[in-house]
């Protein structure tokens, strides 16, 4: 099988606010719209925000959003700025990596991640 592209597809309840928190609180970029949805840049991938199917009928999204930032603290001032809800400050893991957790309207978490330099993520492995 070979994977031409990809991207995270949400169905909100709350359309508009989900949106809005995407485009205006996270300040992602807009690759496209459509009539009842738009997509999103998010560094190597895209999240699309469909209008439809999201009628809270019990569907449920048990992952997370991964997000690389150059800096997590900065990146948390400017949130924090935008009134965005900081569910975990930025803070160094076992694993090594930066993290924050933040969640959307609907609740979606999304990790905020920074690697630091001297993390295994950096290096070469070939």
């Amino acid at each position: 099988m070979e994977i031409l592209s990809s991207r995270v597809i949400l169905r909100p309840a709350d359309y508009p606010a989900t949106l809005s928190f995407y485009g205006r609180a996270l300040g992602l970029a807009v690759a496209r719209e459509y009539p009842g949805g738009t997509v999103f840049y998010a560094g190597q991938s895209l999240i699309e925000i469909a209008a439809h199917g999201g009628s809270g009928g019990g569907s449920r999204f048990d992952g997370a959003i991964w997000l690389q930032v150059r800096d997590l603290i900065q990146a948390q001032l400017e949130l924090e700025r935008a009134g965005v809800a900081i569910v975990r400050a930025a803070r160094q893991e076992p694993w090594g990596l930066h993290e924050m957790w933040i969640a959307d309207p609907e609740g979606v978490p999304i990790v905020l991640v920074q690697v630091p330099e001297d993390h295994p993520l950096r290096r070469d492995t070939r």
